[in-house]
């Protein structure tokens, strides 16, 4: 007995030696940085990175936290779906005695199943958006030298199931999160880090961490089949493309317009050929192979086209058929939809990721009771346009079938004709 005692004895205490050795090796101090105009840029050019405006109208996440714990979020609405074994939660996040519980979906009163909904969502929730909390109310924002580069300290003081808590957020040379170091109370050792990566591109637009490798003994946190997704704007933008006949629209073969009587065009979308005409030259631009355009000088063929007439056309082309046919083009690929509400009513936020000739851009289509395009307002940074107005008003109905807009009203007044607006197969 005396000699299963002093095993014992020599086991614990061989342990502690042990922990002992592992905090002293691996426990850092938490550093202290300089709060400030400073440390809140660092924070706002990565929040730049990551879309943090889309965040802001991201309608449902869906993600699963280490194969256990099953979520959907429908942030707007405040509700989250939690599941894990044989219980569901219907959480209400603001208002939690609206919440329902689920046990063998039999619906029951447990307050102890809530309450481990909730604190299941505010920790696993957290491994999914933490990038985008950093403004939150209660955060403060540090900046601190790491590795002689600028790293960005985060204390939440209030707030969430764990006030107190610090990490440490590595930027990559882009602002982009690549892990994080903790200070926090579940776990004694300081400084600890996770890695933040594969990063997904979601179809709201965001950019979500789907992994995470703990520097404790390499535990993986999988976050599953990560989702983010806009699905009432999707609704809305289909509700659009009905009222402009947009299967017409595809079926529409040939299209001609003139842009402010400066520029006109003959587009036949089968063959992906343009006749861009402006002053004395012309172009047959190839909008898939731009190498095959020919250009014309007083309808002289070049025998070399030039490559800078070639691209100028293509420039033209992508401005002035976006005033003839946008409301068509509201699912190209690169494109991010949102609702936004203007005067209490939805309006469709369109963020063109990439393509054309100035991706970044979007513009925001105000609508009338039957969800036909009457007017946007431009967010166009290379110009420097924050919600410039335009209409898109005399519509007309082509021989094809489809609708398309003939002018425009800027709010100085200023109109733009489409000229002679045709479509026909």
């Amino acid at each position: 007995m005396k000699k299963k005692i002093k095993y014992t004895a020599l086991l614990f205490l061989l342990l502690v030696a042990m922990l002992a050795i592992f905090y002293f090796t691996y426990n850092e101090a938490l550093p202290k940085g300089e709060q400030g105009k400073q440390a809140d840029e660092l924070a706002s050019k990565m929040l730049k990175e990551l879309a943090y405006e889309a965040y802001k109208n991201t309608e449902v996440l869906e993600w699963t936290f280490r194969g256990k714990h099953h979520y959907k979020w429908y942030k707007q609405e405040n509700i989250v779906i939690v599941s894990w074994n044989q219980n569901k939660v219907i959480l209400n996040t603001k208002k939690s005695e609206k919440s329902e519980v689920y046990i063998d979906d039999e619906k029951v009163v447990n307050s102890k199943i809530l309450k481990q909904a909730r604190d299941f969502f505010n920790n696993d929730s957290f491994w999914l958006v933490a990038p985008y909390k950093i403004f939150d109310t209660g955060t403060e924002r540090r900046i601190v030298k790491y590795n002689d580069k600028d790293a960005l300290l985060i204390t939440y003081a209030s707030g969430g199931t764990t006030p107190g808590d610090s990490y440490l957020w590595i930027l990559d040379e882009n602002y982009m999160p690549t892990s994080f170091k903790m200070w926090v109370k579940i776990i004694p050792i300081g400084g600890l880090s996770a890695t933040w990566s594969d990063w997904k591109t979601t179809k709201s637009g965001i950019k979500l961490s789907t992994k995470h490798t703990l520097s404790l003994f390499g535990l993986e946190i999988p976050m599953g089949k990560v989702k983010a997704e806009n699905r009432k704007a999707d609704i809305l933008a289909k509700s659009i493309l009905k009222a402009v006949k947009h299967e017409a629209y595809k079926n529409t073969r040939f299209l001609e317009w003139s842009f402010g009587g400066k520029r006109s065009f003959k587009w036949d979308k089968e063959k992906n050929i343009v006749a861009v005409s402006w002053d004395t030259i012309h172009v047959n631009l190839h909008t898939r192979n731009k190498e095959n355009s020919a250009v014309f000088f007083n309808n002289t063929k070049q025998e070399i086209a030039d490559p800078l007439l070639i691209l100028k056309a293509w420039n033209i082309f992508n401005n002035d058929s976006f005033w003839l046919v946008a409301p068509h083009k509201l699912f190209e690929k690169g494109i991010v939809r949102s609702i936004q509400k203007v005067d209490g009513k939805d309006a469709l936020l369109v963020k063109y990721r990439n393509g054309g000739s100035s991706p970044g851009d979007s513009y925001l289509w105000i609508l009338d009771t039957y969800n036909f395009p009457i007017s946007y307002k431009m967010n166009v940074p290379s110009m420097k346009m924050d919600g410039v107005p335009a209409t898109w008003e005399d519509w007309i109905t082509t021989e094809s079938g489809t609708l398309l807009p003939t002018s425009h009203t800027f709010s100085s007044g200023r109109k733009l004709s489409m000229g002679t607006v045709k479509g026909y197969n």
